[in-house]
């Protein structure tokens, strides 16, 4: 292996963990000036989208848009890259751009723009905050797997233990922001549900994304997993939870990470929601969560398989029931992902119904997968003209879609019909 190829790979590391880290400019100028292609400032900086906000990445336009132009395709000969190798590395250069709506916000049609807070980001907010029929309170936890704020709306008394479920956040967002996007608070107070929204760190990830491609916050007592399985036991011990409701759903990346969550924990879950999001373990670097993401979870197409790297076919005793949300005209995370979490949840073991309907500007399918005792287990919602955003949720939260389905209604529905047996975890 030549000196210039060694060089060439080492760079390419480099921007891999440039772009884990959330600096995607510096990582897209790194392969920029490595490949020799045009589109730098004189000072040799990318030209930046003026349009997309403080977390901007280069626009790559003309021949640095695919490697596949004649000035990227002689630096690549040059450097004796592999076929695989220039293929990787084209991926990459899209995957940039595919992914940079997602790491300063989450994309589609109907959004809404995250609403200033006068917070730095991770901030904290008052303590104890009223709302109407509940409490809103942050709090702190931490274990051997790490530590994370988190904010826990606590509903009005009532008699009796209490479900809960845990609430993950999308790319860019915050407890609050989610909570008033979701509206899941309103809906949880009349229920009389605990909700936690466990705050990702921006030490953790820049854009505050969950890291949910990284195989260390993946499994069980690791990483971010362990650290909100953590979380959700230190609150049974301070608030009167029923151990037998306990449910996790999240948005995006939030979503991506509730799958592994739940997959690694189906003994303290009683149910999953993934929202835009994708399966568990289908992801083991950034390169592969880019793929994923554009093109759906490596194994969604395989005839009786179940999506990902790490994640074998589901068995009985560990499946989680799960309902999925994913709009059609996602540009962000791929609908076949949906398919993937599907097959994940174990829906070639169950008997499918579908119904259509529609709420707003949007139709949808309903989905509805029961067992040999016509339960229903898994949920399934495809919705036209979506794209990357909560559906039916609210205005006064960032990246929402207001038009309907009730993507929070639904979901509660379903977690409330589940429970676990003898309450473990």
């Amino acid at each position: 292996m030549t000196d210039r190829h060694n060089a060439f790979l080492s760079d390419m590391a480099e921007a891999t963990r440039l772009t884990q880290s959330g600096r995607l400019g510096e990582a897209t100028a790194l392969i920029q000036r490595r490949l020799g292609v045009p589109g730098r400032s004189p000072e040799g900086a990318p030209a930046a989208d003026a349009s997309a906000g403080p977390h901007a990445v280069p626009r790559l336009e003309g021949p640095a848009a695919r490697l596949g132009t004649e000035a990227a395709a002689a630096t690549a000969h040059e450097a004796l890259i592999p076929e695989r190798l220039r293929e990787n590395i084209d991926q990459m250069m899209q995957g940039l751009r595919t992914l940079a709506p997602s790491l300063r916000g989450l994309v589609g049609g109907g959004l809404h723009a995250p609403k200033p807070s006068g917070l730095e980001p991770g901030g904290l907010e008052p303590e104890g905050v009223e709302t109407e029929g509940g409490q809103f309170v942050e709090r702190s936890f931490s274990n051997a797997a790490g530590a994370r704020d988190y904010k826990l709306f606590i509903p009005s008394p009532r008699s009796g233990p209490r479900p809960l479920l845990v609430m993950l956040h999308g790319c860019t967002q915050s407890p609050d922001d989610f909570a008033a996007g979701t509206r899941m608070n309103a809906l949880a107070e009349e229920e009389g549900i605990y909700v936690v929204y466990p705050r990702q760190s921006s030490r953790a990830n820049a854009q505050r994304c969950w890291n949910w491609f990284e195989p260390g916050d993946q499994g069980r007592e690791m990483g971010e997993a362990g650290i909100v399985a953590g979380l959700v036991r230190a609150i049974c011990t301070e608030h009167p939870i029923d151990r037998s409701r306990i449910y996790i759903a999240g948005l995006s990346a939030g979503g991506a990470a509730a799958a592994n969550i739940a997959r690694a924990y189906p003994d303290l879950f009683a149910g999953l929601g993934v929202h835009s999001g994708l399966a568990a373990g289908c992801a083991r670097d950034l390169p592969s969560a880019l793929s994923a993401m554009r093109v759906g979870a490596p194994g969604a197409a395989e005839p009786g398989g179940a999506a990902g790297f790490g994640a074998g076919a589901v068995t009985q005793n560990l499946r989680v029931p799960t309902i999925v949300f994913h709009g059609e005209g996602d540009g962000t995370v791929h609908p076949r992902n949906a398919d993937a979490v599907l097959a994940q949840a174990g829906i070639d073991a169950l008997t499918p119904r579908r119904e259509r309907g529609s709420s707003g500007r949007h139709s949808y399918t309903r989905t509805r997968y029961a067992d040999e005792t016509g339960r229903v287990q898994v949920e399934a919602w495809s919705v036209q003209g979506a794209g990357h955003a909560w559906l039916g949720g609210s205005p006064e939260g960032s990246y929402t879609d207001p038009s309907g389905p009730d993507a929070s209604r639904a979901m509660l529905d379903f977690f409330l019909g589940h429970s676990l047996p003898g309450g473990r975890g």
